[in-house]
């Protein structure tokens, strides 16, 4: 006979906020799948999945959500536990929405130079900020508080590629190739992402091969990266975590050192977009489409009209696929203004006109 055993301990706990989290996603809307306007006879269709209508405001709020699920699952996160991240300021964002939800005290251990936007969004979800000026200090800081406050570190740039089911269940690769299933070209040439984390390229480039889709995955990268050097180095049989870079200056992407949740091995192509070129093709896509999104999406639209200067060019037609990661509105004070980015040394002049020129008469000269 088996003996009579007490209810695990916090397990109702645990199991009404599972609930809590998964109730919140029957509540929203997937995120809208926007189709760009180019010119009909180029015969290549662009779309934009816009992560910046999420309830807190970006990409990063799937992420969190798993990351959540994943520290409730794993027995890490129980009532009460502080849960400490380190972050440029999205995921914290969004870590701070869902710790609200559940009732949970929430530290954000961000870098000096984050924006004031992200700073006040995350306070106003009931987050705690902890600036450091040293930026690569941010996941010792964070390690060091969840050890002095008993709480638990999120630690996205590790658990981030694990956390999400790159299979399916709803992630952002799966809601794509749903939201594609009645367009022309249903299966894009090519999907272009960034890497902050390392996160989202690897659960679109594991999905890609998971269903046999011929797609191809790029990466853009801010100037300085460590990651384009870790996928040469991976492609070249090196060692992808020897490689270092600088620490960037588009929030959100780009990082001085490889993390560990960025697969290089799924990636077919990785290339340094200048941070002057982001700022220009964010500003672009504000002018032309409409949609006001941040520098992370200038990152990828610089990366998108390349490769669609490169199908043209090879004659080929079908679909590019990306995303809006958040909106403008937290840069105001930052990539959206002149005098911040003369501080930061960002200059958009030789990517001014370049984008407009490509749509008018078809020929892509990049600086």
């Amino acid at each position: 006979m088996l003996p009579t055993l007490p209810p695990p301990a916090g397990r109702a706990w645990v199991n009404q906020a599972v609930l809590a989290l998964e109730a919140d996603t029957a509540r929203s809307a997937d995120t809208h799948l926007h189709r760009i306007g180019l010119p009909a006879h180029w015969g290549i269709e662009l779309y934009l999945k816009d992560e910046s209508t999420h309830r807190s405001g970006s990409l990063k709020h799937r992420l969190a959500k798993s990351l959540f699920l994943y520290g409730l699952v794993n027995g890490w996160i129980t009532e009460g536990t502080t849960i400490v991240e380190s972050s440029s300021g999205s995921t914290a964002v969004s870590e701070a929405y869902f710790a609200r939800l559940l009732g949970l005290p929430f530290v954000a251990v961000v870098a000096a130079t984050t924006s004031e936007q992200k700073i006040d969004l995350i306070r106003e979800l009931g987050g705690t900020c902890h600036l450091i000026q040293d930026a690569s200090a941010v996941d010792a800081e964070a390690r060091r508080l969840a050890a002095e406050t008993g709480g638990h570190y999120m630690d996205q740039f590790t658990y981030a590629e694990r956390a999400t089911d790159w299979r399916g269940n709803n992630n952002i690769a799966e809601s794509i190739f749903s939201q594609l299933e009645l367009e022309p070209h249903p299966v894009p040439a090519w999907v272009v992402a960034g890497a902050g984390t390392g996160g989202t390229s690897a659960t679109l480039g594991r999905y890609i091969r998971y269903h046999q889709h011929e797609s191809r995955l790029a990466v853009g990268d801010p100037e300085g990266s460590a990651f384009l050097p870790a996928w040469t180095a991976w492609n070249d049989g090196g060692d992808p975590l020897a490689v270092t870079g600088t620490p960037s200056r588009i929030e959100g992407i780009g990082r001085p050192l490889p993390e560990p949740s960025f697969v290089p091995s799924v990636i077919d192509l990785v290339q340094t977009v200048p941070d002057g070129a982001s700022v220009a093709a964010m500003r672009h896509l504000s002018g032309w489409a409409g949609l006001h999104a941040g520098p992370s999406t200038g990152t990828n639209m610089w990366q998108i009209w390349r490769l669609v200067a490169q199908m043209r060019a090879a004659g080929q037609q079908g679909s590019v696929v990306s995303l809006i990661c958040d909106g403008a509105e937290r840069y105001a004070g930052s990539h959206y203004d002149a005098a911040w980015l003369e501080r930061a040394g960002i200059d958009t002049t030789p990517y001014e006109g370049v984008i407009e020129a490509f749509l008018a008469d078809g020929d892509w000269v990049e600086p």
